[in-house]
């Protein structure tokens, strides 16, 4: 979305956010766009939220983070969305692109704990991989020394089965691309030594060499519809796919998990952070919109109550936060402290 709005008087903001309600938030629309790792809980909020609150109305798409967070950062007003679903923390850039577009105010809450899980077809050997065998076998050039040659995981690692490597994944507009990206390609990258003082000289060469995925057909983008991800690999033996562990949990019929340095994504491993692939998620909110859509704060109040241990989010596999990261996300939950843009990358 290319349509920019500028930064405009509060009267005139409650005229482009609100709808046909009233400051006291009935007739309220809210919309909410992003991750289709968080889409599931969002939705399942949504849902119970309009049930609960009269003439209210929540919009929820699955649009991936990346492409999510140019909407949400698109500009100020009715044309653009309230709220971006995220399974990765907003970037500098992104945050930059807000700021340009009059999106001075922007909150973000962390909801609870995923994990980003590689899955086979049900009925499937156990696969044990580490995370520089998915960098080997995923890498458009492994460690800078050429073009990607592994055919078989077998290639990549002798102790592994002679099995075609043929990965289903998210495209680079999602989130979970750039999760894949952080927690398994660059990790497996730099257990090379050479890789690790490549990041300290040439930041940019490390990240092309680190994270750029083949392109050969051994990786194939599958698009932003994770159930439909699950299909094809429980249709397609020895395919793996790339997807949140909630997906994994709903279809455990139909699919298993790979072991990630012998650790299997589970409830308990992903929320001690032991599963390699454990990761945060994120809901942020546009400050400007709160004073137009006061249903806003409510919609987050009831988030918040979904997500604490024993919650609705948890029954449909949201890992949720303990201690006091439990504690910090209910505060900012209730405070809506707008983000402080030095802590971002």
């Amino acid at each position: 979305m290319t349509k920019l709005v500028p930064l405009i008087a509060i009267t005139g903001l409650l005229a482009a956010c609100g709808s046909s309600g009233s400051q006291s938030g009935s007739g309220q629309q809210i919309k909410i766009v992003g991750s289709s790792t968080v889409y599931p809980f969002t939705k399942a909020v949504a849902e119970g939220f309009q049930r609960a609150t009269a003439g209210t109305s929540v919009i929820v798409e699955s649009t991936g983070t990346g492409a999510g967070m140019k909407l949400f950062c698109g500009g100020v007003g009715g044309d653009f969305p309230d709220i971006e679903d995220a399974s990765r923390a907003i970037k500098k850039s992104e945050f930059d692109d807000c700021q340009k577009n009059g999106v001075k105010s922007v909150i973000e809450i962390p909801i609870g704990i995923d994990g980003l899980t590689l899955i086979a077809a049900k009925g499937q050997p156990t696969m044990n991989l580490t995370q520089a065998d998915i960098y080997k076998a995923l890498a458009a050039n492994p460690f800078g020394k050429g073009p990607n040659t592994a055919q078989t995981w077998h290639d990549v690692n002798p102790a592994l089965p002679a099995t075609k490597i043929r990965v289903l994944g998210p495209p680079p507009t999602s989130g979970t691309r750039d999760s894949l990206a952080d927690l398994y390609l660059e990790k497996g990258c730099d257990t090379d030594p050479a890789m690790k003082d490549l990041k300290k000289s040439d930041e940019a060469k490390h990240k092309d060499v680190c994270t750029k995925i083949r392109e050969d057909g051994a990786y194939v983008e599958a698009g932003e519809n994770d159930n439909l991800l699950v299909q094809k690999v429980a249709a397609d033996p020895g395919t793996l796919g790339v997807l949140g562990f909630s997906y994994l949990e709903e279809n455990a019929d139909k699919v298993s998990p790979v072991q990630i340095a012998g650790v299997a994504p589970t409830e308990a491993t992903i929320s001690d952070l032991s599963y390699p692939g454990a990761r945060k998620l994120y809901i942020y909110i546009k400050g400007e919109h709160l004073a137009a859509k006061p249903r806003i704060k409510d919609f987050v109040a009831a988030y918040a109550k979904a997500w604490s241990k024993g919650g609705a989010l948890e029954r449909i596999g949201l890992v949720p936060f303990g201690g006091a990261d439990a504690s910090a996300a209910a505060a900012q939950a209730a405070a809506l402290t707008p983000l402080d843009p030095s802590t971002l990358k």
